[in-house]
């Protein structure tokens, strides 16, 4: 379960059953935390409905909640690292309104981060990062999030087969994202055969295929790994986490 998810899970132990009208009066500690976690990440309305508040509530809370005085002078690197952490998903408005600083300011830091880019291996950190962050942000804002180049990004993305959320593109371009060729029964089959015990990276690879889409698929078609795969899988986890990739 995701963070995200474990936040909805929680907020809804408030209630028995879940109320007709959105709650109003007083924002209880765990709601505020909520809203600090969410906001600038998520739609407002998404969050409205989570908390089961009403969108102007959660907008007026955030007021309240970011109302600090404004920052100026150099930006800390922990700054740097939170201005990473909504880009692409905010507003400039929004992320001055959460990181404490005007507007140009952040403009101008978001430029400076375009100024700044490396060369060589990918982090485990930074390709895990990379993988959840891929589908919800745009090539270009994940270059200046990791300080890459545009060719680098599209080459980390084709490595292991990611394709953006269609509710990103939707967003984007008013529109669902491109569909992709129907699975042939060609395909199916070596779906079939490969799911229980191959990674889903190299099934995408060798379908050419998103491992979302594979991913889909093989729920769709309710297939399952084998005991040993998983066996398997959480061992290579374990000896990636030992030698720090």
């Amino acid at each position: 379960m995701s963070g995200n998810e474990v936040g909805r899970a929680q907020t809804w132990r408030w209630h028995e059953e879940r109320p007709s009208k959105p709650r109003r009066g007083r924002w209880s500690s765990h709601e505020i935390q909520l809203l600090k976690d969410w906001y600038g990440l998520r739609e407002n309305a998404a969050i409205a409905r989570d908390l089961h508040r009403t969108p102007d509530a959660v907008k007026k809370m955030a007021e309240v909640v970011f109302r600090s005085a404004k920052r100026s002078g150099p930006w800390s690197a922990q700054e740097v690292q939170d201005l990473k952490k909504y880009l692409g998903a905010s507003t400039a408005d929004v992320m001055a309104q959460v990181l404490g600083r005007d507007v140009d300011e952040i403009r101008q830091q978001i430029t400076e981060l375009g100024r700044l880019q490396h060369n060589g291996r990918w982090t485990r950190d930074e390709t895990n990062e990379f993988r959840r962050l891929y589908g919800t942000r745009s090539d270009e804002d994940l270059a200046l999030i990791f300080g890459r180049s545009s060719d680098a990004v599209n080459r980390l993305a084709q490595r292991y087969c990611l394709a953006k959320d269609k509710a990103y593109v939707k967003k984007l371009s008013g529109r669902g994202a491109t569909r992709m060729p129907r699975w042939s029964e060609a395909e199916l089959d070596v779906l079939r055969r490969l799911y229980p015990n191959t990674p889903n990276l190299d099934i995408a690879q060798r379908l050419n295929r998103s491992v979302k889409s594979v991913v889909s698929k093989a729920h769709h078609l309710d297939l399952k790994k084998d005991v040993e795969r998983l066996r398997e899988m959480g061992r290579e986890n374990v000896a990636l986490r030992y030698r720090g990739e």
